[in-house]
């Protein structure tokens, strides 16, 4: 029976969904939600700010800032309030109503920007207004997880080794591509340790993380309208784009069989898919994809009629759904 003391003491890294069932490929699911800040963001999160604190950056009466779309802020409020640290996320439009408000509920101040920068996104925007609050002289320390190199480390120590124990056959890796923290730190293990497994990058139709043509993106989490400094495609074997309206088909078919899961998620099960069916086509390869958190703080966007019938409506038409309401008895 695990007892804890700190919130990020606790993270479940050995549960996995075999989706052979699910989507008819031979693809195995490393679940990533199931710690008290719902997302794989919560290694990166605590490898940042322990190491900001041993190396002195972070003193008394700092305050951390960081530029997130939501889980790395959620992560971060939790911590900070674990440690009696003041934190503020500086995030954009697109982050869920219901992550604003879980990092405001932590005690955590959110300021939303809402200028997009020249390629048609918020990042830019928001990584300008955390450089103006740090030269503000106000004791704000920013962590910069696009350029962090413990962002990459929390997941060469932690979230490689525990797929590699898993699976000492792995043949074929699919990390979905944010600030590239968790794909770097897993393609680095695999490649240090001289182990034959294929990386693949799965990103989002828009991004410009691997050279993309930046387009609009409304589904949070993967892809990025800068890229970040902690990419090296030396060591990505090969990079997957996917649709947006092909991650929320991918959402809604999981949802189906009861396993409701992120976009980010979506996007990595689309893109491996696809992958598959073009790579291995009629094998069965040992293949691991990483679901960075779970679908509940989504039910705003992804999983809502409204939402999806603003941004997606050609999408939404070919959606089985049940019937909206609640029905009295």
């Amino acid at each position: 029976m695990p007892i804890i003391t700190s919130p990020q003491d606790f993270n479940v890294d050995d549960l996995y969904v075999d989706l052979r069932r699910v989507i008819d490929r031979p693809l195995f699911l490393k679940c990533e939600g199931f710690n008290f800040a719902g997302s794989v963001k919560l290694k990166a999160a605590a490898a940042m700010v322990e190491a900001a604190q041993r190396e002195g950056l972070l003193a008394p009466g700092s305050t951390i800032v960081e530029s997130s779309s939501g889980n790395l802020g959620i992560a971060l409020s939790l911590i900070a309030a674990d440690r009696g640290l003041r934190f503020v996320c500086v995030t954009d439009p697109r982050c869920n109503p219901a992550s604003v408000r879980l990092m405001r509920a932590l005690g955590a101040e959110v300021r939303v920007i809402a200028d997009k920068d020249a390629n048609g996104g918020y990042l830019g925007g928001r990584i300008k207004y955390v450089r103006e609050l740090c030269a503000s002289g106000g004791g704000y320390v920013w962590l910069n997880q696009y350029a962090n190199r413990n962002n990459w480390l929390a997941h060469y120590r932690g979230t490689a080794p525990a797929i590699d124990k898993q699976f000492p056959d792995l043949e074929v890796l699919f990390v979905g591509a944010g600030t590239t923290g968790t794909l770097m730190g897993c393609a680095r293990y695999f490649r240090e340790h001289r182990r034959p497994v294929t990386i693949v990058a799965v990103d989002a139709v828009g991004s410009v993380t691997f050279g993309g043509i930046p387009e609009r993106r409304m589904v949070p989490g993967l892809g990025t309208s800068a890229r970040p400094a902690l990419v090296d495609e030396s060591l990505i074997d090969d990079v997957v784009h996917v649709a947006e309206p092909d991650t929320i088909r991918t959402v809604h078919a999981l949802a189906a069989r009861g396993f409701l899961f992120g976009g980010s998620t979506g996007t990595v099960v689309s893109g491996a898919s696809r992958w598959l069916d073009a790579k291995y086509p009629g094998e069965q390869p040992v293949a691991v994809a990483i679901a960075p958190d779970l679908g509940e703080r989504y039910l705003d966007s992804l999983y809502d009629e409204g939402w999806l019938g603003e941004h997606f409506g050609d999408v939404l038409a070919g959606l089985d759904l049940p019937a909206a309401g609640i029905v009295g008895v």
